[in-house]
C-alpha cells in the first residue's frame, strides 16, 4: 500500500539567497525522496515540496539544523497545499514580486575549497584570481538589484564558458547558481597599468606586482569594495613614501598579514581575536603590539596597537604566495578625507599620482565598500566601522517599526534605512566634508532602497544645522523630517540593540554633538527612552578659544580650562604646551576665552581628553580626529599606582554638573613634579571612571532605574569601556554596550531610525 502523499508550500525569509541555500534545499529534498520546486523570490524563497509526512517533517528539521553557513533564516511560514502529479524536484528560475523583503549576502572571504583549488596545479582554475563559489566571494558590492541573478550584477557581461555554465547549472556542484562563477577562459582579468597611465603589457601581472613591492614602490590594488594602495611593511622608506604621498602624516595604516602565525609574530592574539582575523567577514581587528614587533614605527606611530587583518581574496593570497611578504600596508585606495577609489578610470586619475603601478580589474565595483574595523573588548568584538563583510546584513530589532531613512551624521557617517523588525545599515561612508564623500553617500542612499526596494515614510536627521546630511534632509519633498539629538540617539543605538524598551540611564561620550541649547554636548547622561531623554548630568561648559581650531589643536582647550579653574596665571608656570606654542598665541587664546570671543562653550569628553593630553605634555596639535584621545589612552602606564585624580558634582538648573577643578589642580601639580605622562593618564582615567560610577548611583536613588547604557565614540576605550562595566554591574546595575554597530557614530543612524519611529506614533 502507497504512503498517503501530502503537500506543503514553505516561504523561507532571512538572508538565503547568494549562500548556496537553493542547492541545498535541492538536496535535502532528493536525499527525503521529496518532489516539488524552489525558487528565489523578492520575498525570499519559496519551497513546494510533495512526499510522505514524517520525510517532510525531516526536511523541515534539516531545514534548520544544516542551514548553509552564509544563510540566516529568519522566518519559515508552512502552508497545507494539494497534491499534484509531481514526480521530481526542480529549481525553477528567479522572477519579481511586488514587495522585497529578502536580505543580500555581504562581501565574503575567499573558502578554503577554492583556495586549495587555486593552488592545485591540475586544477583548471590553477592561480585564477577570480575564483570563488557558492560559499565565497564578492556579493553586495557587484549587485544593482534583487533577486540576486547574474543579470543584476557586474557580472553580466561575462558570459560563461561551457564548463563554468555546466557548473552553474549542476545542483549538486559547490558553483551551482554561484552568480559570480568564472574561469580563465570566461571570466575577467587582470590588467597592469603605471602610475602614468600607461598600460604594460605582461603576461603575469601578479608577478611584476610583487616585484614592484619588493623594490619599495607603492602600488594600487584593486580588491572587493575598491582599491587598497599597498606597500611593503618592513620596509620603513616605502611606509614614509606612502605616507608622504597620501597626505597621511600620523594616522596608523593597516597591515595584511598572510597568516594568524605572522599576525601572531607581531601582536598578542588572544582566542577571540584569532577568531576574528580568520572570521569570513575578516576585519581589520586592532591587536597589542609585542615587545619584539620589527615593523617600521611609521606603520602606526605612537601607537601600542597594530591594526592588522589577513587575505580576503583570490588576489591577496596570491599576492603573499607568489611574494612571500610578512606583511604589507593594505590602506584605503585615497588621498585623505576622500572616498575610496572603485572605477578603473577614477583610479588611473586619482591614485595615478599616489602608486607607481595600478593592478587592476575589470569586474566592475558597483558601490565602495571599506575594509570593516573591530576591536574586542571583554571577550567580544566590537565594530569601530562596519562596513565589508558585514553590509547589508541587518540589525535585527525587537519590534516593529515604520520604514525610515536615517541620514546619520557628518563624520564616520552611515545611513540606516528600516523595514519591519530590521535594521539595514549602510558601509561605512565616511566623513562628509567634501563634494566626492556627498556624492558617495547620495549614491549609497539611492543604492540601499534600490536593493531593497524600502520607500520610506520619514527621515530623520541629526540637529546640527550645519551638516551636510541634515542639509541633504532639508531639501527633500513629500516626507516628514524628524530632527534628532545627537546624543540621544547613541542611548537609543545601544538600547535597539539590546532590544530595551523603556527608559534607561545613559552615558553618552564623545567630541562633539549638537544640544538643544545651541552649545556643544559631549560629557552626557541621560535619562531617556525612544521617545525623549532628560539630560540628567553633564561635564561642566568650557569655552572652546577659536572655536573648530581646538579641535585641532588641544593646547587651546588646555588654555582654556586652566585659565577657568586655576586663573591665567596658572599658564605663566612651565607647561609642556610652552614648548611648542608661541607665547602670542597662548595669549591670543586666553583673551578669547576672556571675552568670550570665537569661543563656543562645550561639555564635550573628547575636549576635555585634549586639554589632558596637552598638559601632560602628550599632543599639542592633532593630525585625525581623536587622536590626542587615542595617544592618551595609548600612554597609560598600567602599572601605575591606583591613585585616581579628583573630580566635583553639584547640582545647577534641575542636573548634575561635573566639575573638574580638582582635576586640574592636581594635574598641574603632577607636572610640576614631573610625574611621567602615562601615571597622568592612569589617574585621569581612573577618576573619570570613578565620578561617572558615583553619578549612576545618584540617578538610580532619583529613578529606580539600574540599567545603563553606555554610547559614544569615547567606548572605544577600552579602559573606560571595561573599568566602567566592571563597577557598574558590581554596583547592582544592568550594564549594556555595543557589539552590533559601532558605538561612535558610525551607529548614530540606526539610533536616529529608532527615535524617529517612535516620535512618528506620537
Amino acid at each position: 500500500m502507497n504512503a498517503v502523499q501530502v503537500r506543503r508550500q514553505i516561504h523561507v525569509s532571512g538572508l538565503v539567497q547568494g549562500v548556496g541555500f537553493r542547492p541545498f534545499v535541492y538536496r535535502l529534498a532528493d536525499e527525503e525522496r521529496l518532489a516539488g520546486s524552489v525558487m528565489n523570490t523578492a520575498s525570499g524563497v519559496v519551497i513546494e515540496v510533495q512526499g510522505e509526512l514524517d520525510s517532510i517533517a525531516q526536511f523541515l528539521s534539516r531545514l534548520h539544523s544544516e542551514t548553509p553557513p552564509l544563510a540566516r533564516i529568519t522566518r519559515i511560514t508552512v502552508v497545507d497545499q494539494s497534491c499534484i502529479d509531481d514526480r521530481q524536484f526542480r529549481i525553477v528560475e528567479s522572477h519579481k514580486d511586488q514587495a522585497v523583503h529578502t536580505l543580500i549576502s555581504p562581501d565574503v572571504t575567499v573558502c578554503g575549497d577554492c583556495l586549495r583549488e587555486m593552488f592545485d596545479p591540475q586544477d583548471r582554475r590553477y592561480l585564477y584570481p577570480f575564483i570563488n563559489c557558492t560559499n565565497c566571494g564578492p556579493r553586495f558590492t557587484i549587485v544593482r538589484s534583487i533577486p540576486y541573478d547574474r543579470g543584476y550584477t557586474s557580472m553580466a557581461e561575462f558570459e560563461m564558458c561551457p564548463r563554468c555554465q555546466a557548473e552553474h547549472d549542476d545542483p549538486r556542484s559547490r558553483r551551482f547558481h554561484a552568480q559570480p562563477n568564472a574561469c580563465w577562459q570566461c571570466g575577467p582579468r587582470l590588467e597592469l597599468w603605471n602610475g602614468d597611465g600607461w598600460f604594460i603589457a605582461t603576461h603575469d601581472p601578479v608577478a611584476e606586482t610583487v616585484a614592484a613591492l619588493r623594490a619599495g614602490r607603492i602600488v594600487a590594488v584593486k580588491g572587493l569594495g575598491g582599491f587598497h594602495l599597498a606597500a611593503d611593511a618592513t620596509n620603513a622608506a616605502a611606509v614614509e613614501l606612502l605616507r608622504e604621498r597620501k597626505r597621511r602624516v600620523e594616522k596608523p595604516f593597516a597591515v595584511m598579514v598572510p597568516d594568524l602565525a605572522a599576525a601572531g609574530a607581531l601582536c598578542h592574539i588572544d582566542a577571540v581575536e584569532g577568531e576574528a582575523l580568520q572570521s569570513r567577514q575578516r576585519p581589520i581587528v586592532l591587536l597589542r603590539k609585542r615587545a619584539g614587533c620589527n615593523l617600521p614605527e611609521q606603520v602606526a606611530p605612537f601607537h601600542r596597537e597594530l591594526g592588522l587583518f589577513l587575505p580576503y581574496t583570490p588576489l591577496h593570497h596570491l599576492l603573499f604566495a607568489i611574494g612571500g611578504f610578512k606583511a604589507l600596508v593594505m590602506t584605503s585606495g585615497n588621498a585623505s578625507e576622500e572616498p575610496i577609489a572603485i572605477d578603473n578610470e577614477e583610479a588611473r586619475e586619482r591614485l595615478g599620482k599616489l602608486a607607481d603601478f595600478l593592478l587592476m580589474h575589470n569586474r566592475d565595483i558597483l558601490l565602495r565598500c571599506d575594509d570593516s574595523v573591530a576591536r574586542v573588548t571583554g571577550n567580544t568584538l566590537r565594530p569601530l566601522r562596519r562596513s565589508r563583510g558585514f553590509v547589508p546584513a541587518p540589525v535585527f530589532l525587537h519590534q516593529e517599526i515604520p520604514p525610515i531613512l536615517a541620514v546619520g551624521g557628518e563624520l564616520k557617517n552611515t545611513i540606516c534605512l528600516t523595514s519591519g523588525a530590521q535594521a539595514f545599515l549602510s558601509q561605512h561612508i565616511g566623513d562628509l566634508e567634501n563634494l566626492a564623500a556627498y556624492s558617495f553617500f547620495n549614491q549609497a542612499i539611492e543604492h540601499l532602497k534600490n536593493i531593497l526596494e524600502i520607500e520610506p515614510v520619514a527621515i530623520a536627521h541629526d540637529l546640527h544645522p550645519d551638516y551636510l546630511s541634515t542639509h541633504w534632509a532639508q531639501e527633500q519633498r513629500g516626507l516628514p523630517l524628524i530632527g534628532v539629538q545627537h546624543h540621544h540617539a547613541h542611548i537609543a543605538s545601544c538600547m535597539a540593540e539590546n532590544h530595551l524598551d523603556g527608559k534607561v540611564i545613559g552615558f553618552a561620550l564623545d567630541g562633539t554633538g549638537y544640544g538643544t541649547d545651541g552649545n556643544i554636548w559631549g560629557g552626557e547622561v541621560l535619562i531617556a527612552d525612544y521617545a525623549g531623554f532628560t539630560r540628567a548630568a553633564q561635564l561642566e561648559y568650557m569655552p572652546m578659544p577659536g572655536g573648530a581650531a581646538a579641535i585641532h589643536e588641544p593646547w587651546r582647550m588646555a588654555v582654556s580650562y586652566l585659565a577657568h579653574y586655576l586663573g591665567p596665571d596658572a599658564l605663566k608656570n612651565r607647561l609642556p604646551l610652552h614648548e611648542e606654542i608661541h607665547p602670542a598665541q597662548i595669549q591670543l587664546a586666553l583673551r578669547m576665552v576672556e571675552r568670550g570671543i570665537y569661543s563656543p562653550l562645550t561639555s564635550g569628553y573628547g575636549r576635555l581628553c585634549d586639554a589632558v593630553a596637552s598638559i601632560a605634555g602628550i599632543r599639542q596639535k592633532v593630525n585625525y580626529e581623536g587622536q590626542a584621545a587615542i595617544e592618551l589612552e595609548a600612554a597609560m602606564d598600567d602599572g601605575a599606582d591606583g591613585a585616581a585624580y579628583p573630580f566635583e558634582l553639584e547640582q545647577r538648573a534641575g542636573r548634575l554638573v561635573i566639575g573638574m577643578e580638582g582635576l586640574f589642580r592636581a594635574l598641574a601639580r603632577d607636572v610640576s613634579d614631573r610625574v611621567p605622562a602615562g601615571v597622568m593618564s592612569a589617574r585621569f582615567h581612573r577618576g573619570l571612571a570613578d565620578i561617572l560610577v558615583k553619578v549612576a548611583h545618584l540617578l538610580r536613588a532619583r529613578t529606580d532605574l539600574d540599567r545603563v547604557c553606555l554610547s559614544g565614540g569615547t567606548f572605544n576605550n577600552v579602559f573606560l569601556l571595561k573599568n566602567l562595566s566592571r563597577q557598574l554591574s558590581a554596583g547592582g546595575f544592568q550594564v549594556f554596550t555595543q557589539n552590533q554597530v559601532p558605538c561612535g557614530d558610525g551607529g548614530l543612524s540606526l539610533g536616529q531610525a529608532m527615535v524617529a519611529a517612535h516620535l512618528r506614533r506620537l
